[in-house]
């Protein structure tokens, strides 16, 4: 009996973070060759989820005129709106940019070439931007714009406005800071071995990056095109070239955080010595 009991413990537990970093080395294997078909159809589907989840968070921070509400509680509702993105992509399976930057653990053991890394990259950021333009194809055409008065299409101005005034280096280092946040909730997940567990591990970190502000690449992809759609009719229009710097800005930091900071940090604690490292990082 105690057997048993030991044995159901060990499935209801999280798995431990060794395991976690061998999980997460084998499903970037498994991404990293994954037919292109199926990989791009995905991405797409990840970046209409992004893009639900960043109007749910457009949503949540449009406020009545005249209606004050507490700086740090509001960002705080935003943040926990926003996390619809990450668990449609985890739980309902999508492939997300930022997320598959954890691929790096499986290049870094030498089970995936620096080709296919960028293979997968390249399709998935085009699946991204094509699932989060066409939501804000759609989200344009279903007039979301003019709800409240008007006051959400002002909203959504006002986030690309905020965007694209950051300085170059505030625009990186909030991208970096993002995908770290990012990148930590799958790993989350990884650990996780229920539906209400993964759900729970998205929520918290993905809160925190959208209350502080920072940067995600994917998100921007919906954000960007609907400020600059909506401003074009107004007096002070968004520069398009402005919102594309933000972007590739916005995408090193992201990948230099989810990579590095992430990705590579967790690959030399739990995988550099294992015996299946061959020695040599895969080119």
């Amino acid at each position: 009996r105690d057997m048993e009991q030991s044995t159901t413990n060990s499935l209801l537990d999280a798995y431990a973070p060794a395991q976690i970093a061998m999980r997460v080395r084998e499903v970037g294997v498994t991404k990293a060759t994954m037919p292109v078909l199926t990989m791009f159809s995905l991405a797409v589907l990840a970046g209409a989820f992004i893009a639900l989840g960043a109007l749910f968070y457009t949503i949540t921070m449009t406020t009545g005129k005249g209606v004050a509400v507490p700086f740090g509680l509001h960002r705080l509702a935003g943040g926990v709106t926003f996390s619809l993105g990450l668990v449609l992509v985890v739980v309902g399976g999508a492939e997300l940019f930022t997320g598959n930057n954890l691929i790096a653990m499986a290049w870094a053991s030498g089970r995936v070439t620096t080709q296919q890394i960028m293979r997968n990259w390249g399709w998935v950021y085009l699946g991204n931007l094509a699932g989060a333009v066409g939501t804000a194809a759609l989200v344009w055409l279903a007039g979301i714009q003019n709800m409240g008065d008007g006051s959400v299409g002002e909203t959504m101005i006002q986030i690309a406005r905020s965007k694209i005034s950051l300085d170059p280096v505030s625009t990186i280092a909030r991208g970096v800071l993002c995908n770290v946040l990012v990148c930590l909730a799958v790993w989350l997940c990884m650990g996780a071995r229920s539906v209400t567990d993964k759900i729970f591990a998205i929520l918290f970190p993905i809160t925190g990056f959208v209350a502080c502000g920072f940067e995600h690449s994917v998100a921007n992809m919906y954000f960007l095109p609907m400020g600059v759609a909506l401003a074009a009719g107004t007096s002070a229009p968004l520069s398009a070239v402005d919102a594309i710097s933000n972007l590739a800005l916005v995408t090193i930091g992201n990948i230099f955080g989810g990579t590095v900071l992430v990705a590579l940090v967790y690959w030399t604690v739990y995988l550099r010595s294992s015996n299946e490292v061959k020695g040599t990082i895969a080119s």
